[in-house]
């Protein structure tokens, strides 16, 4: 076994132990505060406050669950589940079901809870006055967290920032404390959120210079590095309708170079409850995630189940242009009594599900792909689309490729005719082809709303019309009622 290996175990044991053991002072007591305190004067304290934020991301709550495969998919009503009442309401856009509710009530909640979590990092006297190494870290990845975790809030609980910035935003949390920061505009919002980003974007911009000096900066994949820091600029700037700078950002991400398009045959089984060893520039370490995608989207009988919308593979064979290695990789075939059941399987640990961990390559990282490169493309197709068509084309293009299709093609000729068709590369095909690569992840339905779309339901029966009854979801009841 390699040192490599052997501290690559230790950190996965550490970030294990931090799940638990950094409950207890991450809580707003006076008990919890002194041990917070006294935890946060040391490197190996903050660091191991660190594990405990990274440990929260994935609890079913937050991206384990809801905000990656369940809630935000069946809002894009990509998957379903017949008789089950509370699903039914969410898919329905009613939020004031008590049930719908209560399920939003626990994603704000939690999320808040992990923002002061980060906070008590940042407020740490070693964190907050950072000049050098490992500080400068620290306080990077947690200013990127921040904002991250709040970006999410935003897309979620307020209204798209393009039609009108001055709209109600959010609280935004910058300290450790008793006292519930005021509301803010959506734009109050997003200049927090940029100021925690870029001097996120500086303080990690000589991260490579450290890589494998201790622990803590191993397997950058599973914290929040530069190129997630730069990922996350390149969302929020698209999301604000600011296109230049979106590319800006996402083209960083690919010229960096750190993080690739996997090939056609790579595809399979990349992301099957593992984080993608060349596209995943950032993830969640997860080693129990596989016990909660079995039951919600490998089994077929019980009733809380998912169901893929009706018609979910028409848009992959939309497009005959070459075999499409991601139709295979993300879904499988179940027999359910005489009937045949397509399932969601792009996250399913194939090792876990052959009862065959043993074989599981030893470099492989479990866990939840939060932010991965094709996204970059696309963000840069859409920026460029009007700006430099050709250049748009060519980012687009790149990612169909190391898919198995053929680049599309702008110009043919007209077989009948003889005439050469100009067919433009448009926002349309970038959709269909965010909707190929993304099914599952929890991203889908904000492009929607960022974009303005209405929806279709999973039967084809219902389009839900664009608009801020179901884009946007009311703050939580307990939230108003606290502050009076």
């Amino acid at each position: 076994m390699t040192m490599k290996k052997i501290l690559y175990i230790i950190h996965l044991t550490i970030a294990l132990f931090a799940t638990t053991s950094c409950e207890d002072f991450l809580n707003i007591t006076p008990e919890g505060q002194a041990k917070r305190d006294e935890l946060l004067t040391t490197s190996e304290g903050i660091e191991d406050a660190m594990y405990g934020v990274y440990s929260q991301l994935r609890s079913n709550t937050l991206y384990g669950q809801e905000l990656y495969f369940h809630t935000l998919e069946i809002m894009a009503h990509n998957l379903y589940c017949n008789g089950h009442t509370a699903i039914t309401a969410l898919s329905q856009f009613e939020y004031d079901n008590t049930e719908v509710k209560s399920l939003f009530e626990s994603i704000w909640t939690a999320m808040y809870k992990n923002i002061s979590n980060v906070n008590s990092v940042l407020d740490a006297p070693l964190v907050a006055d950072a000049k050098e190494y490992p500080y400068t870290i620290y306080r990077g990845e947690a200013l990127g967290l921040r904002a991250f975790m709040h970006f999410d809030l935003v897309r979620l609980f307020t209204e798209q920032y393009t039609p009108d910035s001055t709209a109600e935003g959010i609280p935004y949390a910058t300290g450790f404390s008793l006292k519930t920061p005021d509301f803010e505009s959506l734009k109050e919002n997003y200049e927090h959120i940029l100021a925690d980003l870029h001097e996120a974007d500086s303080l990690l911009a000589n991260e490579e210079k450290y890589e494998g000096e201790s622990n803590y900066m191993l397997d950058r994949q599973i914290h929040f590095n530069k190129y997630a820091v730069k990922a996350t600029l390149a969302r929020v700037y698209l999301t604000m309708g600011d296109k230049t700078n979106a590319a800006k950002y996402a083209k960083e991400v690919i010229d960096g170079k750190k993080y690739y398009l996997k090939e056609m045959t790579e595809v399979i089984n990349d992301l099957a409850g593992v984080l993608s060893r060349k596209e995943c520039i950032f993830g969640i370490y997860h080693s129990g995630f596989f016990t909660q995608i079995y039951a919600k989207l490998q089994q077929t009988t019980t009733r809380y189940s998912l169901d893929l919308r009706t018609d979910y593979r028409s848009v992959y064979e939309k497009d005959n242009a070459g075999y499409d290695y991601r139709v295979d990789s993300y879904f499988t075939t179940q027999t359910l009594g005489t009937e045949q059941v397509d399932r969601l399987s792009k996250f399913t640990d194939v090792y876990e599900l052959q009862d065959n961990v043993a074989s599981r390559p030893q470099d492989l990282i479990l866990g939840i792909n939060m932010i991965r490169i094709p996204e970059m493309y696309y963000i840069m197709a859409e920026a460029l689309l009007e700006e430099d068509a050709e250049q748009a084309l060519a980012y687009y293009n790149e990612v169909r490729e190391h898919r198995g299709l053929k680049p599309l093609e702008t110009e043919t000729v007209d077989e009948s005719t003889g005439e050469i068709v100009t067919r433009p590369l448009t926002l349309e095909h970038i959709n269909e082809e965010r909707y190929k690569e993304f099914f599952g992840e929890g991203q889908l339905f904000f492009n929607m709303k960022r974009q303005n779309q209405s929806i279709v339901s999973f039967d084809g029966a219902t389009t839900y019309q664009a608009s801020k009854k179901i884009y946007v979801v009311p703050t939580p009841d307990i939230e108003i009622e606290n502050r009076y």
